[in-house]
């Protein structure tokens, strides 16, 4: 297979995480008969200093001509005005609708190793392996709003949903739960929003296409609660963008650390967005001690998603797992006296473990 990658590097820790993915991809190449063509933009903060876009033409180009999109992160103290006229999330948030990525997709799996990196009790983590499915290009991020300002004191930030956007994410969500353990759980509002209301009436009626998937409606407040509490009854987990945004960076507990957590941004066709949830962390920036793995298992998820190479996903993160069943750990992960790896390390480490 001959395909190209787009590679969004971004700011802050962006690039060094990104140059470990890139590693296992490359790996995974020459371990392969595939070959990776690598085509890299700029995004975020480092596009607006040098082009004043947070996603100059060029890179959305990129793009649209890739297989698959691998980010880093974006933001930073340098750009964090949040009146600015332009800020870096912005590009990463027209790059989704651009290229129709309505679904995230965010894999939440406990490691046995990491338990202890958890500050939840060791049972409650058990065979815990949940995917938390978010919408991406609509709701309250991306609706009529107002800012406050001289003309009025008062701002406003809208929820819009319609039903086809809700639908489409829907059938995604059941074809992933029909794939897994035919459970599937939306989470919402609809005690108070409308908006939530017009939610279960759609899933219900997607439902209806599923037989075999079971659907249960839980509440998003009570579902920051039962994640933490009861997090192995749940499969697949679908939910609105804010909802989502949320309750998926929460999850992070549960792995240990956001640093392990990937994400896949999906659409209508195979090309996607691949990304470990974290930010920019700028605070750790160039230290050499940001946790790739998150990246790396991003990278899992694009051969996987985009791909269709089943096979070297599951080897890449088999070799993750063995990494740290050996004991290695980034400093997010370490307990006191645990010795931690640079991110190069931990990068040079999980390419040592493919296949082997």
């Amino acid at each position: 297979m001959k395909a190209t990658i787009a590679v969004l590097a971004g700011d802050g820790i962006g690039p060094e995480v990104v140059a470990e993915g890139l590693k296992v991809l490359h790996a995974v190449g020459a371990r392969t008969e595939h070959s990776f063509i690598l085509e890299e933009g700029a995004i975020g903060g480092t596009a607006i200093d040098a082009s004043g876009s947070a996603l100059p033409e060029q890179t959305l180009d990129v793009c649209r001509r890739a297989d698959a999109v691998l980010f880093g992160a974006v933001g930073g103290p340098r750009w964090s005005d949040p009146t600015a006229k332009v800020r870096p999330e912005q590009g990463l948030l027209q790059l989704r609708k651009e290229l129709g990525l309505f679904a995230n997709l965010r894999p939440v799996h406990v490691y046995p190793s990491l338990t202890a990196a958890s500050p939840l009790r060791p049972e409650l983590l058990m065979d815990v392996d949940l995917v938390v499915v978010r919408e991406l290009t609509a709701g309250i991020y991306f609706g009529e709003r107002q800012e406050a300002g001289p003309k009025s004191e008062a701002a406003y930030d809208t929820m819009h949903y319609t039903p086809e956007e809700i639908r489409r994410i829907a059938r995604l969500a059941f074809k992933l739960a029909s794939e897994r353990r035919n459970k599937l759980c939306l989470v919402d509002k609809a005690n108070v929003l409308a908006t939530s209301r017009l939610w279960r009436r759609v899933v219900a009626s997607v439902a209806g296409e599923y037989p075999s998937v079971d659907l249960e409606t839980i509440l998003v407040d009570a579902m920051a609660m039962h994640l933490l509490r009861r997090p192995v009854d749940f499969d697949v987990i679908l939910t609105a963008n804010m909802f989502g945004d949320i309750l998926s960076d929460e999850a992070s507990l549960l792995a240990g650390s956001m640093g392990m957590l990937p994400s896949a941004s999906l659409g209508e066709g195979r090309r996607g967005l691949f990304e470990p949830i974290h930010g920019s962390a700028p605070d750790i920036a160039g230290r050499g001690i940001a946790n790739p793995l998150g990246t790396i298992l991003s990278v899992a998820l694009l051969l996987r998603y985009s791909l269709g190479l089943s096979e070297e996903a599951t080897a890449v993160k088999t070799a993750v797992e063995s990494v740290l069943e050996h004991g290695h750990r980034t400093a997010d992960l370490a307990g006191p006296s645990e010795r931690t790896v640079t991110t190069e390390e931990m990068g040079n480490l999980v390419v040592a473990a493919l296949w082997l």
